[in-house]
């Protein structure tokens, strides 16, 4: 199977958060018969009920490649053309996957060893699987992990600082709103105090964003609202302590936030030969804490069509993702540095 064939196969099962177990069960039995071919180990890491990463190796792992199953929400099935594999996750991250795996086939077909590759479950929601591949080290120095970066190395990528909103009312009468309290009024009205909120900036990083991601409540257009709610993100470029204290002060006696999600903005080292960018997204990296060694980011794809309708990734830049990902191995394996 090429690299275009592997990633409209793992296009086309459907494997939103939560739901990765089928995926799962295909990248295991295409490692293991790689695995088996090279003299390698391949096991699942358990996360959750039905939810397992996929981790192989050929050697000590001294280099590990790694990228997220899932995708976000809605599935479609994947398509070609001349230019693009399209469909959810063919950039985010699948195509990625693809070209991890047809770099680790690049590198047997050499005869080099002692890399590995980590497949986990869940970044695109809580980076359940990061958490649990970091309880789980498997002795690598080495992470390149791969998020859509049109084959530029990313120096640095922000971080994300997640609340749950909540505003609890009083049903009563719409004809009669004076004898209730609309939790969704009063949900609007915090709603507007966060959006003022100054946001902090950083040199490299550039400026904080906030999004309401969701918001929903009430019952009928004629009953007033007893509860509403909201999703917020925040994409951090420092420390989130100043955030904190103004979501805090912005609730205060109004409605209830709850944060959880926090995931640290980060700058990442330099590797020679590489063109370099900085991105707004926030990637599995912090979570696994350094315990499967120095990250480095890169993958082909636009993070600009990644989670929309449009959602493609370049041939192009699949197959050159599959030169960069072995040479990066083969420099680290070879020599233990990043830059000469």
């Amino acid at each position: 199977m090429n690299l275009f064939e592997l990633t409209r196969a793992l296009v086309d099962i459907e494997s939103t958060t939560n739901h990765e177990k089928h995926v799962g069960d295909y990248v295991f039995a295409h490692l293991s018969a790689i695995a088996a071919r090279h003299n390698g180990q391949i096991e699942r890491i358990p996360v959750e009920l039905n939810r397992d990463n996929v981790f192989a190796c050929w050697g000590g792992p001294i280099v590990t490649f790694s990228t997220h199953m899932d995708t976000v929400p809605p599935f479609f099935a994947s398509h070609e053309d001349n230019e693009f594999i399209w469909g959810r996750g063919s950039c985010d991250a699948k195509g990625i996957m693809a070209s991890m795996i047809a770099a680790a086939e690049k590198l047997l077909a050499a005869g080099t060893r002692n890399f590995g590759v980590l497949f986990v479950v869940g970044e695109e929601r809580n980076s359940a699987g990061a958490k649990a591949a970091a309880a789980n080290p498997r002795g690598s120095r080495f992470l390149i992990n791969g998020e859509p970066t049109e084959n530029r190395l990313a120096l640095g990528c922000k971080g994300a600082l997640r609340y749950e909103i909540t505003a609890e009312g009083k049903l009563a009468h719409s004809a009669y709103p004076e004898l209730g309290h609309s939790a969704i009024h009063t949900l609007l009205d915090v709603l507007r105090d966060i959006r003022q909120i100054p946001l902090p900036e950083d040199a490299l990083l550039g400026r904080s964003t906030l999004n309401i991601g969701t918001i929903g409540g009430g019952r009928a257009p004629n009953v007033v609202a007893d509860h509403a709610e909201a999703e917020i993100m925040f994409r951090t470029v420092g420390g989130p302590a100043d955030i904190r204290t103004a979501v805090s002060a912005a609730t205060a006696g109004r409605a209830e936030a709850r944060e959880v999600l926090h995931t640290p903005a980060m700058q990442l080292a330099k590797f020679d030969g590489l063109p370099t960018t900085i991105v707004a997204f926030t990637t599995d990296i912090p979570t696994f804490g350094g315990a499967w060694g120095e990250p480095f980011l890169i993958g082909p794809g636009s993070i600009h069509v990644a989670h929309t309708a449009e959602e493609r990734a370049s041939k192009k830049e699949l197959s050159e993702a599959v030169d960069i990902y072995a040479r990066m191995a083969a420099q680290l394996l070879a020599t233990g540095r990043s830059v000469a």
